[in-house]
């Protein structure tokens, strides 16, 4: 177990797979000793909780992108310092999913807005806080679309799921941009089948030295 905890963000654009994911790497984590911590963003923790309720409420269409970003590092501060940070001071391995690299993907390409200013208000919340290492499952928009359509009854569908094709174009080329600029990110092609996704997200945590 690491003396000061792991830091694991899951990205991914919508439609990736990322919860099933998790639920199967969490398992294999689990069954090798690790005392992990899942959470999730925009939300994990309870005031958090409420400002993801404002966030993807499907009525707010209304809400301003700044709003939206700033309400997104919002519940980013209150997250890490209620849940993240205290877990990882007591040497447990945290999975997120998403954290920072949601908010430049989708607020700072995917609404058009400055990826400087996104980066400096989310710099803010986190005061350096990244995640040690980032797997971001990628998936072409339309088959994350269709996998939301299809799963409709079985999951929330939120304001940003009716959001149009381009706008998840461009969320899904920022975080490969985001990729091939940070070395913490790896790309797994969320295409596969779930358990092919868990065993390269898993051989990737592996090799990086950070668990095993």
């Amino acid at each position: 177990m690491p003396k000061n905890g792991l830091f694991i963000s899951i990205e991914g654009p919508d439609g990736s797979g990322k919860s099933s994911a998790i639920q199967g790497l969490a398992t294999r984590l689990s069954q090798d000793g690790f005392d992990l911590v899942l959470t999730r963003e925009p939300g994990g923790s309870p005031i958090a909780e409420q400002i993801r309720q404002v966030i993807l409420d499907v009525n707010n269409t209304a809400m301003d992108p700044m709003t939206e970003a700033l309400l997104y590092a919002a519940g980013r501060r209150q997250h890490l310092k209620d849940t993240i940070l205290p877990a990882l001071a007591a040497g447990k391995v945290v999975i997120s999913d998403r954290f920072v690299d949601s908010s430049l993907a989708y607020q700072g390409v995917g609404r058009n807005l400055s990826q400087t200013d996104i980066w400096n208000i989310n710099q803010y919340a986190i005061q350096g806080h990244l995640p040690d290492i980032t797997l971001l499952l990628d998936v072409p928009a339309e088959v994350g679309l269709k996998r939301i359509y299809q799963a409709r009854n079985q999951r929330q569908f939120d304001r940003l799921d009716q959001e149009d094709l381009s706008f998840h174009n461009k969320v899904r080329q920022a975080f490969l941009d985001l990729a091939a600029d940070q070395d913490r990110i790896h790309v797994i092609d969320a295409r596969q089948a779930v358990d092919q996704v868990v065993e390269d997200a898993f051989q990737v945590l592996k090799s990086s030295g950070l668990l095993y």
